[in-house]
């Protein structure tokens, strides 16, 4: 015979389960909400980043959010394309080839700073090159590495520029030795030391690193700055407001330019998201085609 503190513990325990059964079956009303983003820095910085977004969305859209990471710059576009994801942090290059794979698809939400982004040209101490307000055309002869073959502000952007610089020259007949390193913090590990002279980086994430004391100044240092681009987005499918309700995508939005948490933004090296629209990246569709990079 079971006594009455003995009921009372078990009625409680069933309750308990009913109730976590019920919040299941409504979190399961609609399917997880996938995302990913470009592998640009370090994995962990990225788990750390793409965690704390998940969390956020997750209580201000009311349904279940995943982030999911992906190994290099063309499978993020490519599981936006298959479906795998609705939603990417994509850099300005792999955004445009990204909606121009998937018709109705939307940039929504960019960071304040990637309005007017740059990268930085940077170089190994051992070069004797110093900081230059115009082009240094010396690095001509040097050895020189982008960073992902698909990225903005570490091949679009600084091939255009190096072609202007040199006209009729490809990056491979400017430099002895040309490479890809992957993603911005190689490109910085690699420069440092001495693996390859010249370097392209994203300036936000040189900040980053060198705020986290991964850059050793006596070896590298930025010798050039660009002038700005658009870059980085928050790129979402056209059809989430068939799978999550009409208006979702302006929910998705108005959460994503609504964050104000330094604990999220500051691992993105951005201030605030601020809208946008899919007209912000009209250049860097002429810059692909010019550069060839894009049919």
């Amino acid at each position: 015979m079971i006594g009455i503190g003995r009921f009372a513990w078990v009625a409680c325990g069933l309750l308990a389960l009913t109730g976590a059964a019920g919040a299941q079956e409504k979190a399961g009303d609609k399917p997880p909400l996938v995302f990913t983003g470009i592998p640009d820095q370090d994995e962990s910085r990225l788990v750390e980043r793409f965690g704390k977004v998940a969390r956020y969305l997750e209580d201000k859209l009311g349904v279940p959010v995943r982030y999911v990471p992906v190994k290099s710059y063309p499978a993020a576009v490519t599981a936006f394309t298959n479906g795998q994801v609705q939603l990417a942090w994509f850099g300005g290059f792999t955004g445009v080839q990204a909606r121009k794979a998937v018709p109705g698809s939307q940039a929504i939400a960019q960071g304040a700073e990637d309005a007017a982004f740059r990268f930085d040209l940077i170089a190994n101490a051992g070069t004797g090159l110093t900081p230059s307000a115009d082009f240094p055309k010396a690095i001509a002869g040097k050895t020189f590495t982008f960073g992902a073959r698909a990225s903005t502000s570490g091949r679009l952007m600084p091939e255009y520029t190096i072609r202007q610089a040199f006209p009729g020259q490809s990056p491979e007949q400017v430099f002895s030795r040309v490479g890809f390193s992957g993603d911005h913090s190689r490109t910085i590990q690699l420069v440092q030391s001495g693996a390859f002279e010249i370097g392209v980086v994203d300036y936000s994430v040189w900040d980053l690193d060198s705020k986290a004391g991964k850059v050793d100044p006596k070896a590298v240092s930025v010798i050039w700055q660009s002038p700005p681009f658009p870059d980085y987005q928050w790129t979402v499918r056209g059809d989430v407001d068939k799978i999550y309700g009409a208006g979702f995508t302006e929910t998705l939005r108005g959460a994503l330019t609504g964050i104000t948490d330094p604990a999220i933004l500051e691992p993105f090296g951005r201030s605030k998201f601020i809208p946008v629209s899919n007209d912000a990246y009209a250049p860097l569709i002429e810059v692909g085609k010019a550069t060839g990079l894009l049919d």
